[in-house]
């Protein structure tokens, strides 16, 4: 054995050797390593720092349980604190660094904390808040604050890609331990669509650590690797090595992380580091698997001290020795196979102390043929050493009366390895709603009841036994292929040999913690990662958090970045025992997404910089940039905003166009209009109980404006629905609103009225929409459009008519937001630009100009059309004076709300316009009070919601949201007050339609 290293062994490719840095030091590993089974065999045992008290800790695990061996991996934008060592795969140039340490790990100034143990119990922070005096928190909120967290996260950009996707498949099974192998076998042989996803780069699980066991006549691991080159065969089934699926939801989604280029320094070109995964499937297998669980004793946190199955693995699995002089502390038969494994492979086991005084005879022959030395009815009372184990105290058991005698023996060893038994990892199905159940045989919680389509095999149900693992792994696959809709013949039988000395966990004797009987008491970890103590569990109980619920918010059990994997089980059954209850009884808190901590970049995709928000163009877009025109976003969307001509700034341009609207023919793209399409039997009764007016009148090829409430009454959002056929609408909605609109149509749909036959679908991109608005805009249409009779008999208002415009296919609504004779029309995504292109070389006869945003909002302030600002969230219909489109003789969304007393009241603010009295533009946002001098403003009245110059009528207007409205305020002079831009103008209170006000420009 060089070093820690063993000559032989191990899953490793010796040939290849890698080099990586540990706080600026370099060492060698070799490629199939991990970074702790790496620094392990060179010799490291002092990995980081604990939270609370900056105690040394080292290596616990080896797996995703770790609590102790956190690190921040790599640097600059590609950092990564909180990183478990153990999950680390080696690659050549990797940079980690230990995390809570200062300045060193060796030398850490704020282990002085222990000194101060004493006042950082459980809920000290809390206490804090309280005393000693009232604000006694401003002056300990700074110190918590900075000591709170462990690792930093990088503040430079990350420079990786990260993506997301979809997966669909029947059978989703999860872990490939040999139930996960078994299940996908029966399921990908049914002919399922099967996805096999696990954790680790290399799949078998359990089984990579087996020597001895055969399964149908193959050594195990050569079993493993005949089941995946069957699975790859098969037309539909996938592996996934390196996928973590995290999160358990509701119909059968669930959420997953695929590591794909962690295991390299830098991502190869166009390669996502992560790739974050929605699975949908019609059932899930849940072969997750058990972690191993500690025991808890005096300086049980001490480097060198880790679970046995752990030690285990890494001299099976890395070739590597987590010590010269090995102790195994078991209750139960499994940790016997750790002790036996390593000695066989040339490890030094100093002794196995076991509280059991009855040890099967298999395992008792087993020990004494290898001349290791049987502690049995004896336990490890507790453990010595500062930054790596030195010393391991033994004292005899009694295991029938449960009490520890007084005799102690010290036994040298830099390695202590515990089994406590094993904990079945249930988080997944605990999400899915299944509460877990209390298994007396393995002291331990397993899946409940499945409330989804899920089924559990192998460890994480409790079966620990190689061939029960296999036998139910096979029968849950069938089972999931069969739900899936797929028929499956009779699942297989293993021939499984396992040597006669395998324990399994089974013959387990309950034991939480150790207690000296006399001598010094030092500190016994519950909670590694959080620094949480048996005491801290029973101080409390004294101070009444009971509840498992509280326990663990009071002491912050199980709340770290492992979710208490290892500490979950042994934090409960000491609340049992101080509560003098059964741990049932006291219960078990539910898990929650994520199962281990997933990147935020995992889950933000390329939405991230310039992406977070994408840019959405027109079909239009190129021709309205070659036309000059000014582009901004409205939402998500690139608008015009107005189109210069030479020497004119906004304003001048906007006045134009939005006079040349009224005196004869404007065209604006309208494409941005979220588009809806709802289809159906029951789309018009759905459309009757979403809008506030009634839509079950509408007959085929006619539009109606809607007004769409929240269900508290207040005003959604606004537009124009379209009838296309008996059973098919097309809806559209406001440019920033549309998402908003469609997930609100969506919910309905899925929880209020599942049962409505509807499908609502987004077809916003699908078409492309110019307005053609002023008093010659028929005259323009019809010279383009021949088989459509224009005129107001043949396409009255609200009309809605399929046409051709010269050889467009186009839909030819009459609809009008500036207030004159306009239409809408509507073409397939792909005609958007020939349909301008074609409108604009018919107007120059009719003198069209093309007309962006500013002039649309003149057009519609003029008309009085509200829009986004004063739709704010806050508004009704009767504050906008469309009180008369609200039934009073149908059920609708926000109907029993509105009619509450409070949106009902006289000094609401209402829709009312504003004129500038002495020709100053007004501001939006500006208050209104009535005060004449901005040192005496008086209190606000209301405000500006929405201003602009109106050509029609040559002044400064705008629409506004004032107490009483205008029948209040009707030719009121009040004042429009911009303390912080500056403006303080008289304003006359008049109707808020300005222009044409009996509507007769748009009916001619």
């Amino acid at each position: 054995m060089s070093g820690y290293r063993l000559e032989n062994g191990g899953l490793i490719d010796r040939s290849k050797r890698l080099n990586f840095t540990f706080d600026g030091k370099r060492y060698g590993g070799f490629s199939g390593d991990t970074l702790a089974s790496a620094l392990l065999a060179n010799g490291v045992s002092l990995f980081g720092r604990s939270f609370k008290y900056h105690r040394p800790r080292g290596v616990y695990s080896a797996g995703p349980e770790e609590p102790n061996a956190l690190v921040t991996l790599r640097s600059g934008g590609r950092s990564e604190p909180n990183t478990k060592a153990t999950v680390i795969e080696l690659y050549e140039g990797l940079q980690a660094s230990s995390q809570n340490r200062w300045p060193n790990l060796q030398y850490d100034l704020l282990s002085i904390n222990q000194i101060g143990g004493s006042m950082l119990v459980a809920g000290f922070y809390y206490k804090t808040f309280m005393g000693p005096t009232r604000k006694a928190w401003m002056l300990y909120e700074h110190f918590i604050r900075k000591a709170a967290g462990l690792g930093a996260a990088s503040k430079e950009a990350d420079p990786d890609r990260h993506e997301k996707s979809n997966l669909f498949c029947d059978v989703l099974v999860v872990g490939a331990g040999p139930a996960g192998l078994a299940a996908a076998l029966a399921a990908g042989r049914a002919g399922a669509r099967v996805v096999l996803a696990d954790e680790n780069a290399q799949a078998g699980g359990a089984l990579l650590s087996e020597q001895e066991e055969t399964i149908d006549g193959l050594p195990a691991q050569d079993w493993v690797a005949q089941s995946l080159a069957e699975l790859a065969a098969l037309p539909d089934v996938s592996i996934m090595p390196r996928t973590t699926v995290y999160g358990y939801y509701d119909h059968n989604v669930l959420g997953a992380v695929e590591r794909v280029a962690d295991h390299l320094a830098t991502p190869n070109a166009h390669q996502a580091r992560q790739k974050h995964w929605t699975i949908r499937c019609a059932s899930v297998v849940l072969a997750t698997g058990a972690i191993e669980r500690p025991i808890v004793f005096d300086g049980n946190d001490k480097p060198g001290v880790m679970l046995a199955d752990s030690a285990r693995r890494f001299a099976q699995r890395q070739g590597v020795a987590v010590g010269r002089q090995v102790v195994v502390f078991t209750n139960n038969d499994s940790a016997y196979r750790a002790a036996l494994d390593l000695k066989d492979a040339g490890v030094e086991i100093a002794a196995i102390v076991d509280p059991r005084g009855d040890i099967s005879s298999p395992l008792k022959d087993a020990v004494q043929k290898r001349g290791i030395r049987l502690l049995a009815s004896h336990v490890v009372t507790g453990a010595k050493g500062s930054k790596s184990l030195k010393t391991v105290e033994i004292a005899p058991f009694d295991p029938e009366n449960q009490t520890v005698g007084e005799s102690r023996e010290w036994i040298a060893a830099d390695s202590l390895a515990v089994s406590g038994g094993w904990t079945p990892t249930i988080h997944l199905a605990s999400q899915a709603g299944g509460k877990p159940v209390f298994n007396a045989e393995i002291a331990s919680f397993v899946p409940g009841e499945a409330l989804q389509n899920w089924h559990a095999a192998g460890a994480c149900n409790g079966d620990f036994a190689l061939e029960d693992c296999l036998s139910a792994g096979a029968n849950a696959g069938a089972v999931a292929a069969r739900d899936a809709g797929f028929a499956s013949g009779t699942t297989d039988v293993f021939d499984v040999t396992v040597p006669a000395h395998a324990g399994s966990g089974s013959s387990l004797y309950p034991l939480w913690e150790i207690t000296r009987p006399n001598g010094p008491k030092g500190k016994k970890f519950v909670d590694l990662q959080h620094d949480v103590t048996a005491e801290d569990v029973r101080l409390a109980q004294r101070e009444g958090f009971e509840s498992v619920e509280h326990l663990k918010r009071y002491t912050t059990l199980g709340m770290a970045a492992d979710q208490g994997k290892t500490s979950n089980v042994n934090g409960l059954a000491l609340m049992a025992a101080a509560l003098e209850r059964s741990i049932p009884e006291v219960g078990t808190t539910r898990f929650r997404p994520p199962y281990t901590p997933v990147a935020l970049g995992a889950l933000a995709g390329r939405e991230t910089g310039f992406h977070i928000s994408p840019v959405r163009r027109t079909p239009m877009h190129d021709l309205h940039v070659k036309a000059g025109a000014d582009m901004l976003t409205a939402g998500q969307w690139m608008r015009p905003q107005v189109y210069r001509k030479s020497g004119e700034d906004v304003f001048d341009a906007y006045v134009r166009e939005a006079r040349t609207v009224r005196e004869g023919v404007g065209m604006v793209d309208v494409s941005t209009l979220g588009k809806i399409d709802v289809q159906g039997p029951d789309a018009q009764e759905f459309l009757n109980r979403v809008y506030s007016n009634g839509f079950k009148s509408l007959p085929v090829g006619k539009a109606r404006y809607g007004l769409m409430l929240r269900e508290d009454g207040c005003l959604f959002d606004d537009g124009t629905t379209w009838c296309l056929g008996e059973t098919q609408y097309l809806m559209t909605t406001t440019t920033a609103n549309a998402a908003g609109v469609l997930s609100h149509l969506e919910f309905l749909l899925a929880t209020v009225w599942p049962e409505m036959r509807v499908q609502v679908t987004s077809v916003t991109e699908q078409w492309a929409g110019v307005a053609v608005a002023g008093p010659k805009s028929r005259a323009l249409l019809q010279s383009v459009i021949k088989d459509l009779d224009l005129s107001d008999e043949g396409v009255p208002f609200m009309g809605v008519y399929p046409a051709t415009l010269e050889d467009i296919p186009v839909l030819v609504a009459r609809l009008s937001f500036s207030g004159e004779l306009a239409y809408e029309v509507y073409a397939g995504s792909n005609y958007g630009a020939a349909l301008w292109e074609k409108l604009i070389l018919a107007g120059e006869a009719f003198g069209l100009v093309p007309y962006g945003t500013e002039a649309l909002g003149t057009l519609r302030i003029e008309k009085g059309h509200v829009a986004g600002p004063e739709l704010d969230g806050r508004t009704t219909a009767r504050d906008l004076g469309l009180g008369g489109m609200t039934s009073s003789k149908k059920h609708y969304i926000g109907r029993p709300l509105m009619e509450r007393e409070a949106l009902n009241e006289d000094n609401r603010q209402r829709l009312v316009g504003v004129i500038s009295s002495n020709g100053t533009p007004l501001s939006a946002g500006s208050h209104l009070v009535e005060g004449k001098t901005a040192e005496q403003p008086g209190r606000s009245l209301g405000h500006v919601s929405s201003t602009t110059y109106s050509p029609a009528i040559d002044k400064f207007i705008a629409l506004a949201l004032l107490e009483g409205g205008l029948e209040t305020n009707a030719e009121r002079i009040l004042y429009a007050a911009d303390p912080l831009r500056g403006g303080h103008d008289p304003v006359e209170v008049v109707s808020p339609c300005f222009f044409d006000k009996d509507g007769s420009r748009m009916h001619v």
